[in-house]
């Protein structure tokens, strides 16, 4: 029971979040939200799909990069990842985000030594 009550919440959620996405169509907020309950429901190509309008709306959202990337991983395409983890530690440098590009630096790291 409290596995189906949690994916009808997950549910509305993402019915919630395509709502306000309906008003605001460009909301970055929004978009990686809805990434991230796709994500949740196993719905991956969903998920890259709403990280990549994320960074099509806005390229310097630099925590969608991460995101992307570990999709991309788990979608089998390393080389992807790799290039969205390479762009995003470029982007986190232009905008002097140092926790983001250190994080998006180990994740590169893991998978090329994977």
């Amino acid at each position: 029971m409290p596995q189906e009550y949690n994916k009808n919440s997950q549910q509305t959620r993402i019915e919630k979040i395509h709502s306000m996405l309906e008003q605001q169509p460009n909301d970055c907020f929004l978009l990686h939200a809805l990434g991230l309950e796709q994500l949740k429901e196993g719905e991956l190509q969903l998920a890259e799909q709403s990280f990549q309008r994320v960074l099509a709306v806005n390229e310097a959202y630099v925590g969608t990069y991460y995101h992307l990337a570990k999709t991309q991983e788990k979608l089998n395409q390393p080389q992807l990842a790799i290039a969205t983890y390479e762009k995003g530690i470029y982007i986190a440098q232009q905008v002097k985000d140092r926790h983001a590009q250190n994080e998006l630096q180990m994740a590169l790291d893991d998978l090329i030594d994977d």
